[in-house]
């Protein structure tokens, strides 16, 4: 992690929120290999780009710096954590996993460029939680064509489930259509006949959001709509109309950054509204950090915790504060031998919940995988693992997580309300509640072939 770099971004937040004053990402496993993984005591082959008899080689574009850098900087580190679990307790059928990650700061062009230099140059095997809406669309057109196994895209955007035009690429996390569906349902029945209003990124991210919402929440209960850019940190225009909209519940589709600053600029202009947030862009300590620090630099003192008591938000992993969760037990574990100096988060829990699942595919993909071998194991279905609801994957559904239960965040912690619901990204599917049983982390911590 380039801690110095995120801070310099923070630093141009920080100036605009000072210059106003403000005082304040499933179908059951099936266990058998593909004809071309060999049988059980195949020898360790160098069976396609990227992987030998010893080692597995994949790679990822994240933002380690940039306006995405807060929070998310920390998920690559953790995914590398847990691979190198696996790595120390035998490895993927013997195979090490090397995983490369270079920095595009959440810029689409210098993804484009890191991306290429991975597949054309570093030969990996897969792109793996290629981090940002924005940014992976600039390249999923590419893996697609060199026909790279695009595994567990972290973003959750609709656009990944095109099997026809993009048969190499996978979602992982919850899709913001369902999101938006799962938290408009809450709003419309916890907040019957109160003003509603949206702020959210002005791209697939927000906007696939904004069409889960607008499925659930009718559009007389909604004052107003504002977007913003992730180059432009200065909301105070979109915070303003907000506030003189009337809007008394404001639905946000942020990334964390930009979470911290629409508090903010509400805070300096006496506007409370409750705020209900994506998943993506509510992580409660890091959340807690960014208030504190924008306002600190802004010459003002706050308590972060405190000014994030209250939010609603959602999630598809059990909480990070659930310390009585057996995933939880595991990679705390995990981070504590291999990533002990990052923040024990709900970012660092997604990082190792990831890399679990892609463990999980790579285990069926066989000892000899060729890259269709990956695309076909999970087309065929992942156990969920520690996902609370299962995957969507097979050959005509390339999104991830189905659902979620709703959660508030109180004192620095995630605390869920009410049942895990499930639902499908049409308009007019049913949001009902998951009846199946949550899986416990394998005693091991590492998935069964």
């Amino acid at each position: 992690m380039k801690r110095p770099n995120r801070l310099r971004w923070q630093a141009a937040a920080i100036a605009t929120v000072a210059a106003l004053g403000v005082a304040a990402c499933s179908s059951s496993s099936s266990s058998s290999s593909s004809p071309s993984s060999g049988s059980s005591s195949a020898a360790l082959t160098a069976s396609a780009p990227g992987i030998t008899s010893t080692t597995i080689t994949i790679g990822s574009h994240q933002p380690l710096t940039g306006p995405a850098a807060p929070g998310y900087d920390e998920i690559a580190p953790a995914s590398a954590a847990y691979f190198a679990y696996v790595n120390a307790n035998g490895g993927v059928y013997g195979r090490k996993i090397i995983y490369k990650y270079l920095n595009d700061a959440y810029d689409p062009t210098t993804t484009a460029s890191v991306v290429r230099q991975l597949v054309l140059q570093d030969n990996v095997y897969a792109i793996f939680n290629g981090l940002g809406t924005p940014t992976h669309l600039a390249v999923v057109s590419f893996l697609n064509s060199e026909k790279v196994p695009d595994m567990f895209v972290a973003s959750g955007c609709e656009c990944w489930n095109d099997p026809t035009t993009y048969p190499e690429t996978f979602g992982w996390q919850l899709d913001y259509v369902r999101e938006g569906k799962i938290l408009g349902q809450y709003v419309k029945q916890h907040f019957a006949g109160k003003k509603v209003a949206y702020f959210y990124q002005d791209d697939e991210f927000g906007m696939d959001g904004v069409k889960g919402l607008e499925d659930e929440i009718p559009a007389s209960m909604v004052v107003s709509k504002q977007s913003y850019v992730d180059t432009n940190v200065n909301i105070a225009p979109q915070v303003a109309a907000l506030r003189a909209s009337g809007a008394q519940v404001v639905v946000s589709f942020s990334i964390p950054a930009f979470t911290a600053l629409l508090k903010l600029n509400s805070l300096k202009l006496g506007f409370n509204p409750q705020l209900v947030v994506s998943n993506v862009g509510s992580d409660p300590i890091t959340l807690s950090g960014l208030l504190e620090s924008f306002a600190k630099q802004g010459g003002a003192t706050v308590n972060g915790n405190a000014l994030t008591n209250g939010i609603i938000t959602d999630d598809y992993l059990p909480s990070a504060g659930d310390t009585t969760n057996s995933w939880v037990q595991l990679f705390t574990k995990v981070h504590n031998q291999y990533d002990a100096k990052a923040p024990l988060d709900g970012n660092m829990f997604y990082g190792m919940a990831a890399a679990y699942t892609f463990v999980q595919a790579m285990l069926k993909a066989g000892r000899n995988p060729t890259r269709a071998d990956l695309t076909s194991a999970v087309e065929g279905g992942l156990p969920q693992g520690p996902m609370i609801a299962p995957f969507a994957y097979s050959s005509s559904d390339h999104l991830g997580a189905t659902g979620a239960f709703i959660g508030v965040i109180k004192n620095g912690v995630e605390v869920q309300q009410g049942p895990i619901q499930v639902t499908d990204t049409s308009a007019t599917g049913a949001i009902t509640t998951y009846t199946g049983t949550e899986q416990q982390a394998p005693a091991s911590g590492i998935p069964s072939p």
